[in-house]
């Protein structure tokens, strides 16, 4: 599922995103808590983040607030509006600085780091494209710290600009991975083991010759299988998010590798 940001109004969803003021909340007959349009958008995010995308509507809102989905329009013009502000609103959880002391490779690890996490803790976040940016504080927030430690590498513009894509890239696609894997296992009822075991058995009956056919493919995996398989455990981490954690970090290494060597090209 792609959600794509800003199909709302436009005036009103980068008014409610850019606002500054403190919202009025909205007392109600009863105990029912009043309302405001952080309230209701910590109450979407936390929809989203036990149930997914999926679930999202007004109407789950409202239900958890106690409230019907037409009394959040006053505060909230509809969903689309309101996954723009979930969206810039999350990612006001990430730091807005890092120590450039140790360097600034150092602090570009730690930021990948840090959004590995922030990904993993919600999920649907990944869901929304990269394709039409929200266009809020806080997702610029994120960019102008990311920007920062780049920027201590004295590269010039267009190869910050390459090397924040890349290194972006690199981490969002790692942790959907792990986040999509985690989703599998909820919505087919396998383990990724028991998928994996299931297909690759039929596999190697359809194409026996499978290693002949794709020896290179067949040489990738011969190569880079870990020497002794981990203990099963109930607590283990399942082998396609280890993966993903690898890739990760490899990913990474290799893209501060590649800024390193443009450092060195440069002369900077």
């Amino acid at each position: 599922m792609v959600v794509f940001a800003g199909q709302g109004d436009a005036r009103r969803s980068m008014d409610l995103l850019w606002s500054g003021e403190e919202r009025p909340r909205a007392s109600g007959p009863g105990p029912k808590p009043g309302l405001s349009v952080d309230l209701i958008v910590d109450t979407a995010i936390a929809v989203a983040d036990a149930e997914g995308m999926a679930a999202l509507s007004m109407r789950a809102v409202g239900e958890r607030l106690g409230r019907t989905a037409m009394a959040l329009y006053t505060y909230v013009p509809g969903k689309d509006e309101l996954v723009d502000l979930m969206y810039d609103r999350a990612l006001a959880e990430l730091p807005t600085g890092y120590d450039l002391g140790a360097g600034w490779r150092a602090a570009a690890t730690s930021w990948a780091e840090d959004s590995w996490a922030f990904y993993l803790r919600h999920p649907w976040v990944l869901q929304v494209s990269q394709a039409r940016p929200v266009l809020g504080p806080n997702e610029y927030g994120v960019l102008e710290t990311l920007l920062r430690v780049l920027t201590a590498t004295g590269l010039p513009a267009p190869e910050v600009r390459r090397a924040v894509s890349t290194l972006s890239s690199v981490v969002r696609g790692a942790a959907q991975t792990v986040a999509e894997s985690r989703q599998a296992v909820r919505a087919t009822g396998l383990t990724e083991e028991q998928w994996w075991y299931s297909r690759t058995e039929v596999l190697l009956k359809v194409a026996p010759d499978f290693a002949e056919r794709f020896p290179t493919v067949a040489w990738l995996y011969t190569e880079s299988a870990p020497a002794e398989p981990a203990e099963p455990a109930d607590d283990c981490v399942p082998y396609l998010e280890q993966a993903a954690r690898a890739a990760f970090e490899g990913g990474l290494a290799l893209v501060l590798d590649g800024v390193d060597a443009a450092i060195a090209r440069n002369g900077t």
